[in-house]
């Protein structure tokens, strides 16, 4: 079989960066919310610590989701552990730790959720990245019924990944219309499928990936409607914030 017609093991709503806005994102905290609202998977940004730690985080500062000022690039684990990554979001939320992809890893595992780890690397380290992010999951999900779906922006560190551990699924995001070679691009990077943005997804586009054998899922969107839509176009999975609205069992 090639790569580009693997199964696809995954459910069709996805959880973004744990639980979208419901908690504060890329922590344990908010996977365990997307669990509690009933989603069998969840996204979520890794990066690394100055240390080489993967953690979770979307940003490649800290202000926005922390307490704390500057690149995380900068910090080691023990540095960042002193920061709240809660308490911009809510009270309710306060002292919550920056998160690492063995908590994550563990909580998933024995609650049966599935993963789509974006790599997100901090500017110039992208194969660095990849490639530690990818042998770590390797690691991590040994023996795991479903493997996490690597993906990322950056075709660098998702050739490391693919380098570093050939046997995880990987997908390819995009940010505007698929650009004319995205077929040869999958295929260079051995990628399963195709993650892109709903503001450019069409019945035609999706019907194009899927009719190469790929897979495709679209972010990130928070309109029923606009699900449901994708969804009867044949897209395999969508990416939502709104995971109170939009929980699973709640579309046909």
């Amino acid at each position: 079989m090639s790569e580009s017609n693997a199964v696809w093991p995954y459910p069709r709503l996805i959880a973004h960066r744990g639980a979208g806005r419901l908690a504060p994102e890329n922590t344990l905290a908010a996977v365990r919310a997307g669990a509690r609202h009933g989603f069998a998977m969840v996204e979520y940004d890794v990066k690394l610590s100055k240390d080489g730690v993967a953690i979770l985080l979307h940003d490649d500062r800290l202000e926005r989701t922390s307490n704390g000022q500057g690149c995380a690039a900068d910090k080691t684990l023990k540095e960042l552990a002193r920061l709240d990554f809660g308490a911009w979001h809510s009270k309710a939320y306060a002292g919550e730790p920056a998160a690492t992809l063995y908590a994550v890893a563990a909580f998933t595992l024995a609650n049966g959720m599935a993963s789509n780890i974006e790599i997100k690397p901090h500017p110039g380290t992208d194969a660095e990245t990849g490639a530690e992010v990818a042998r770590l999951a390797r690691q991590l999900w040994s023996g795991a019924s479903v493997p996490p779906l690597l993906s990322s922006f950056s075709e660098t560190a998702l050739q490391a990944a693919r380098d570093a551990a050939h046997d995880l699924p990987r997908a390819l995001l995009i940010e505007g219309d698929p650009p004319r070679d995205w077929q040869s691009r999958l295929d260079r990077l051995g990628c399963i499928g195709l993650n892109m943005d709903h503001r450019h997804a069409t019945r035609q586009t999706i019907g194009k990936v899927r009719a190469a054998g790929y897979k495709i899922a679209i972010f990130t969107v928070n309109d029923r409607r606009r699900a449901q839509e994708l969804l009867d176009w044949g897209c395999d999975a969508i990416f939502t914030d709104e995971i109170a609205a939009m929980a699973p069992g709640s579309f046909p």
